[in-house]
Parts: structure tokens; sequence; C-alpha cells
């Protein structure tokens, strides 16, 4: 048998890019230390996950104040830290739109052997830029409208209708947080999915978001 018929497939990519509220009103209730544990906890769990099939890449694009930042993409495992998120300003999700796309669309850092890439949208208000041009521009490119979109409404003030419009999932077209408790319960929700989704044989299948397996009693270690 020819050497090469040996030779280790490498892993392929799996990214996840988190667009995440840092507004000034994530800063109430303990929703941004929620939402800096839930990233903790989800870099963890995923530098922990076998890479035999596919490697979890991790993306964090954060939109607070008056400009959008994010963090590379990057293989979960190599990550060091993520930096603590400080609620502040306005929402300015159109630049965050903007960065996505960006970033979805680069053939680079996402080949065409990688898994369908995984955008997760979280929010508890209103963006407060001009969103509008980019969110349909981000729904509208050719890879953004084949991934798989999902997003969380933080409160009852968080834009519903642009969320649900951004998420894909057809059983499950946004979920909601009322507390602080439920967003780390959302991300622990999506880690186990997208941990589960990586050792798929089929790249190009949709990410399963099982909310159930993350029950009402699992016990929340929250340290704020």
């Amino acid at each position: 048998m020819p050497i090469k018929d040996f030779a280790v497939k490498a892993a392929r990519p799996l990214p996840v890019i988190i667009l995440a509220d840092t507004s000034g009103s994530m800063g109430m209730d303990g929703k941004i230390e929620a939402l800096n544990q839930s990233l903790r906890d989800m870099v963890k769990s995923f530098a922990a996950e076998s890479r035999l099939r596919g490697e979890i890449h991790l993306g964090v694009i954060t939109f607070g104040g008056s400009a959008a930042a994010h963090l590379p993409l990057t293989p979960a495992h190599q990550v060091q830290g993520i930096q603590e998120f400080v609620a502040n300003g306005g929402t300015p999700m159109g630049a965050a739109m903007d960065i996505a796309r960006e970033l979805v669309e680069d053939r680079e850092l996402i080949p065409s052997r990688a898994y369908r890439p995984i955008l997760v949208l979280v929010s508890d208000g209103h963006p407060t830029d001009d969103w509008e041009g980019p969110f349909r521009t981000l729904l509208a490119s050719e890879r953004a409208a084949k991934a798989t979109r999902i997003a969380l409404a933080i409160g009852n003030d968080a834009d519903e209708a642009m969320l649900t419009e951004f998420a894909n999932d057809p059983e499950a077209p946004l979920f909601h947080a009322d507390n602080a408790a439920e967003i780390v319960r959302f991300f622990r929700a999506v880690t186990m999915s997208v941990a589960k989704h990586s050792q798929s044989a089929n790249p190009s299948a949709s990410l399963r978001l099982d909310y159930r397996r993350v029950g009402d009693d699992d016990e929340l270690d929250l340290d704020f």
C-alpha cells in the first residue's frame, strides 16, 4: 500500500463566530459578566475537543461604544484567553455585520473544505448605527447565506424582528434570555452542540442546536 495512504488527514476547520453586544445596557443585571464567563467556558470546552475530524476555530466580534472590534478567527486550542469585555456606549451592530461578512467570505481563513460556518448573534437592544445595509449585505453574501445562524435576544428590549430574521434554524428561529443564568445556559447549549457537530462526517450539514440538553435545573456556576 502506498505510503500516502497512511497519511493522516488534516482536521477540517469548523468556524464559530460570535457577534456579542457589549453596549452600555449589557452592564446591568449581570449580563456582561455572564457573557464574559460564557466565552471563557466556551474557549475551554472547545480547546479540549478532539480534532480528529473537525478543528473548532473561534472568532469574537464585539459591538459596543462607537465601533465594533473583534478577536481573530483562531483554532480554539491556540487561544490563550479572552479579555474581559466591558459594557459601554451604543450598539454599533452594522459595523459588526461588516466585519462578520469579511471574515466569512475570506477563503484563506475559511477554506472550501471547512465545515459550514456558525454565526451566533447576541444582543439586548437595538442597533444605534447604520445597520440595515450591512445586515442585508451579510445575509445576502454567498457564505453567510449558507452558514448556520443563531440568535439570542436578551430581555424585552432587544430588536426581536431583526434577530429573528438573522436566525435561519426553522426549529429555533430565536432564543430568549431573561437573566444572566439563561445567557450562560444558551452558550452551554451552543458549546455542546458545536462540539458534537465537530465530529460529524458531513461538513456541509447544518448545526442542530439541542437547547433541551441543558436543563433548567443544571447547576450554573456563576462567579460574579
